[in-house]
């Protein structure tokens, strides 16, 4: 027999990346990303900041909530530490809001960078007055439950992309693209022109591991 459900899972430990490579994505455009990464990685269009000009950039501090329910967004700002960015992963649930202004100026005094809902915040004259990049599918005033299940840093699926805690979000007016963390070094020496070697064509020719046919 299945017992009461938990009610939030949470993992306290990420693999943030370095501070000096998410500096390398910080002017990129989202354009430019997703190129680097054969024309993939951006959340769906709906997903859209409150602002046009809103941008940001860090590392993910990822929040599953269930449908019409907040209880992982609230508790998540117990774990983030300056410069994440907040990914909210609402299911796009088109009933209630997940955040709202209070929340999000608390996360801005916490020095989040951003905050990315694929779902419904409310309160929008303040949230735009918490100077906090949002981005979001919509607003509602509704408000969610705190009853959970939910997970904190776990991985989700936000807009149809598969992020995990620590990718990198780069968001902007273009739309939210997640770089992988364990890609990450090798898409910015891309997006800088660097050639990069994919195999080892010298070292396989040496021992006739390869044949040429032209």
């Amino acid at each position: 027999m299945v017992g009461d459900p938990v009610a939030l899972t949470i993992r306290r430990t990420i693999p943030r990346p370095p501070t000096a490579l998410i500096d390398r994505f910080r002017d990129t455009p989202t354009g430019f990303v997703t190129d680097a990464m054969n024309g993939r990685g951006s959340a769906h269009h709906a997903i859209q900041p409150l602002a046009p000009s809103m941008r940001c950039v860090g590392p993910a501090v990822t929040a599953f909530c269930a449908p019409t329910d907040n209880l992982a967004a609230m508790a998540c700002l117990d774990f983030v530490q300056r410069g994440d960015v907040i990914v909210i992963a609402a299911q796009a649930d088109a009933f209630s809001a997940v955040i709202g202004d209070l929340w999000a100026l608390w996360a801005k005094r916490l020095g989040v960078a951003g905050i990315v809902v694929d779902g419904l915040v409310r309160d929008v004259p303040g949230l735009l007055d918490a100077d906090i990049p949002v981005f979001a599918r919509g607003h509602c005033a509704n408000a969610g439950y705190k009853n959970g299940p939910g997970e904190i840093n776990g991985a989700v699926s936000f807009g149809g992309v598969p992020v995990a805690a620590g990718d990198i979000v780069v968001a902007d007016g273009d739309g939210i693209v997640f770089v992988p963390h364990a890609q990450a070094d090798a898409l910015a020496r891309v997006r800088r022109g660097e050639t990069l070697g994919f195999w080892d064509a010298a070292g396989l020719a040496a021992r006739g591991a390869v044949r040429w046919i032209d």
